[in-house]
């Protein structure tokens, strides 16, 4: 035993209808296709349909409703409590002036910070394993907070984001703090990227690079439905990133972290690709604010070249089913599924496609967890009991009882009929929006 740290709809677009989904695909043409800005999250879908439920900005009035094309736009958009709607129109880039022009690492850089500079003057090799101190770490932590400054955009509460055809937010970070009832639908995010990551030579056995910024943050936010996006690292993938002090340079955090008490999110019918660190549910094992939160539902999620962390779990009753994963040979693969302080995931009805050099058995991995239900998974086609494959493989064993059982399940596809039926209705393009979307009374 060892213990380790015009596509086609057929049959799958029937199967989406009988199911009621609204916003999915329907095996009919339909000549008047709600607006995807004033639908609300459905009963019984996921935890974030719980108490009071999720309905954005569903009733604002005309003038609370906006198109953007720019991140200064966009940033003004999605600000207040009042219940608003903003259309994503075209590509937004978060690297930009007010002036909508573009910035590079080297425009945010301040205090005679370079990479080169910092390489040589914190290698391992002469600085030791200690924590990078004096003028040029200060200079890399001021450039960062000029990046900072731009990158993230802060949501207020009753607010719904959802992309016109082609939407697409590159290089931002949507910041839900401390609000409640959001929705964001049906738009590309790629490549929150950062200039100035920090190193860390106590990070693991030979230290790390650690940047910030997720395309998508929750801290402390309730109600939250993120529904038919596509997430990924767009012309930046980790493949193509150097290597320093024998590390991976990371550029990039997850693609959707829920954290910092975060409570009732759905997430649903979205297609995450080409990431290493994808879902962080819970930031720390030692929180208070997570205790009895971070309650989650993932379905209907299409996860591609997932390198971990789909999802990795503290604390939260986290139900996870009708996903499907995709990996491939030769990619990095760490897990799927992380089993962390306290976390209770209920792992029902999924699909794995695995090539033969990824054992079911490390689909699961240990993190100070104890339990995790997994059940009517399969893998290649094949039923397979992936608690059981862990157990046999590794130590220490995971008790299958997670103490609940999710009830607020809208529709549970046979995990046979996953893979088709996700990989043809997850992701930004796949969301069902009218021809017209009448917005008589926007702005931008």
């Amino acid at each position: 035993m060892r213990r380790r740290s015009s596509f086609a709809l057929s049959a799958v677009c029937a199967a989406a209808a009988l199911t009621g989904m609204t916003g999915h695909v329907s095996a009919q043409p339909q000549r008047h296709l709600p607006d995807p800005g004033r639908q609300t999250l459905a009963a019984k879908d996921g935890w974030a349909s719980y108490s009071t439920g999720t309905t954005g900005g569903s009733t604002a009035r005309p003038g609370q409703v906006r198109v953007v094309r720019t991140r200064d736009q966009l940033a003004a958009a999605v600000t207040g409590d009042l219940p608003k709607i903003v259309y994503v129109k075209g590509t937004i880039d978060g690297n930009v002036d007010s002036r909508n022009k573009r910035l590079t690492c080297d425009d945010y850089a301040t205090g005679g910070y370079s990479l080169p500079a910092f390489l040589t003057a914190y290698d391992p090799a002469t600085w030791g394993r200690v924590d990078p101190s004096g003028p040029l770490e200060e200079a890399r932590k001021a450039s960062a907070l000029r990046q900072k400054e731009r990158v993230e955009i802060p949501v207020g509460a009753n607010t719904t984001i959802v992309g016109l055809e082609g939407a697409r937010i590159k290089g931002a970070n949507l910041v839900l703090r401390d609000v409640d009832n959001v929705i964001v639908r049906g738009i590309e995010f790629q490549n929150a990227f950062d200039c100035f990551p920090a190193w860390d030579p106590n990070d693991g056995e030979f230290g790390e690079w650690n940047a910030e910024y997720d395309p998508i943050s929750l801290y402390g936010a309730t109600h939250v439905w993120i529904d038919h996006n596509t997430l990924n690292d767009g012309d930046m993938p980790d493949s193509e990133q150097p290597t320093h002090f024998g590390r991976v340079y990371q550029v990039h955090d997850g693609l959707l972290d829920i954290t910092h008490g975060s409570d009732l999110v759905t997430v649903s019918w979205n297609r995450f690709t080409d990431h290493d660190k994808v879902m962080l549910i819970g930031h720390s094992d030692s929180s208070t604010l997570d205790t009895r939160k971070l309650r989650v539902t993932l379905h209907h999620n299409l996860f591609t070249k997932m390198g971990q962390r789909t999802p990795r779990v503290r604390f939260g009753q986290v139900d996870v089913y009708n996903n499907h994963y995709a990996e491939s040979s030769g990619e990095p693969y760490l897990y799927s599924w992380g089993v962390g302080v306290q976390s209770a995931i209920v792992a029902e009805h999924n699909a794995f496609t695995l090539p033969a050099d990824i054992d079911p058995a490390d689909v699961i991995e240990y993190w100070k967890g104890t339990a995790i239900h997994a059940a009517d998974n399969r893998v290649d086609g094949a039923s397979t009991d992936l608690l059981a494959a862990y157990n046999a493989a590794y130590d220490p064993d995971l008790s299958p009882d997670v103490g609940w059982t999710p009830t607020r399940r809208r529709a549970v596809h046979r995990s046979r009929d996953v893979p088709r039926l996700v990989r043809a209705a997850a992701g930004a393009d796949r969301l069902s929006r009218p021809g017209r979307i009448a917005l008589a009374g926007s702005g931008g």
